[in-house]
């Protein structure tokens, strides 16, 4: 097995403070399927990260290789209902976990 950093990219940069009642929705699907994903083993962590420029999302996933990594971010709600969102998939090499 092996890490892949998935970053979850929104529709515009003012995401989720301006999100539509749909896009709230949307959201409420989004974390469901990641809270399934990771009482799978799939997903270690997932969540937002605020920035200065924008928010994004991040999902810290384990996988066989990059195409189920990619996988698991084209099944997500919010990928399937085509609102906007795209996902990043980047190998993590080495992980260091808590034990």
């Amino acid at each position: 097995m092996a890490y892949f950093l998935l970053r979850l990219e929104p529709p515009r940069p003012s995401f989720p403070f301006d999100a539509t009642d749909a896009e709230k929705a949307l959201f409420s699907a989004h974390s469901g399927y990641w809270m399934e994903q990771a009482d799978a083993g799939a997903a270690i962590a997932v969540g937002p990260v605020f920035e200065p420029g924008g928010t994004w999302g991040l999902a810290l996933v384990e996988a066989e290789d990059v195409a189920q990594a990619q996988a698991l971010g084209e099944a997500d709600p919010v990928l399937m209902a085509q609102a906007g969102f795209r996902y990043t998939v980047s190998p993590v090499p080495s992980l260091i976990l808590r034990r």
